[in-house]
């Protein structure tokens, strides 16, 4: 549904996105992941048609965003960032205006209206004026007028950004509902979002792609990707963390304290799986313990070594992507 080729966007000697290339199926939900003044949002007004590419090209079906934008815009939603919308219109008054300049037609723009306004759960507000609305109804107001064509393409820009938790947990719920017939772009600098919702996450830096992975496989290139955190009650024995050390499958075991308690992360040799291993040799000795537990992967610790270039580990994990 969108393929993107080679897209460049400088501003004077500035290149906010440098040589960017991906293509986005129906039932994906990419998350294009970065830190601030990445390229996330040059990349996303790209896309929608925006602002015109200095380079390359993007093609939503089989329309060209530059060559034939109407037949482009015709197919996508878009929630901006910040949601924006005309103050002084009720919720009613705004989804109606948008379905009209979408082209419906009366039957037509009552029930996308309807339709909109159920999906985003917007019927206790649909009378009140935008500028009386929280920031909640606000987005969820722009998503629906984003949604009102019912197009295949959706492009949210930052879609929980400032929500509260319970606000982020119900819009990625409604992401989640469309998914499976639409293609959606996502752009956000919460972890938490893309392993939330997303089935695909791109991490973008300094205006280029540095990897394209889904969540589980980005977060199994964290060192602590099948690691085992084993911990204690206070004064365990020091000479356990040596024989923890020796067993075949440990490559190292170092010292941890969190809230698990005092122990060791043990980290493993190659892609193995050391948890079995570990819970009989802890079965066999009697140790009292007060968590055992295999870790899956940090997505954090992956997201700062390939953004950060200084970062422990930055280097191997730009080199896989």
């Amino acid at each position: 549904m969108i393929t993107v080729e080679n897209l460049t966007k400088a501003f004077g000697p500035k290149l906010a996105v440098n040589d960017v290339s991906f293509t986005v199926g129906r039932g994906e939900v990419l998350g294009f992941l970065g830190p601030n003044g990445a390229g996330k949002s040059t990349t996303m007004r790209m896309i929608t048609g925006f602002i015109p590419p200095t380079s390359g090209k993007v093609v939503v079906g089989n329309h060209d965003v530059v060559e034939d934008p109407t037949g482009a815009k015709r197919l996508i939603g878009y929630l901006p960032e910040n949601a924006p919308g005309y103050a002084d219109m009720t919720v009613n008054g705004f989804l109606n205006f948008a379905a009209e300049l979408r082209g419906l037609s009366r039957d037509a723009r009552k029930r996308a209206v309807h339709r909109a306004v159920e999906l985003c759960f917007l019927d206790s507000v649909l009378y009140q004026t935008i500028d009386t609305l929280s920031k909640g109804y606000k987005h969820r107001t722009c998503l629906a007028q984003s949604l009102i064509h019912d197009p295949d393409v959706l492009i949210l820009d930052e879609p929980t950004d400032g929500l509260d938790p319970n606000q982020k947990h119900e819009m990625r719920g409604i992401i989640r509902a469309m998914s499976p017939g639409k293609a959606i772009v996502i752009s956000t600098h919460l972890l938490d979002e893309v392993e939330a919702v997303c089935s695909r996450a791109i991490i973008i830096a300094q205006g280029r792609i540095l990897a394209d992975d889904t969540p589980a496989g980005l977060a199994a290139r964290s060192p602590f990707h099948n690691a085992v955190r084993l911990a204690m009650p206070a004064g365990a024995d020091p000479m356990i963390a040596a024989e923890l050390a020796r067993q075949p499958g440990v490559r190292s075991a170092e010292p941890a304290s969190d809230a698990d308690g005092e122990g060791w992360w043990l980290f493993p040799r190659g892609e193995r799986t050391i948890l079995p291993e570990i819970a009989e040799l802890v079965r066999l000795r009697g140790w009292p313990l007060t968590a055992l537990r295999a870790e899956r992967g940090r997505l954090d610790d992956v997201f700062r070594a390939i953004t950060t270039p200084g970062t422990p580990g930055a280097k191997a994990l730009r080199d896989a992507a």
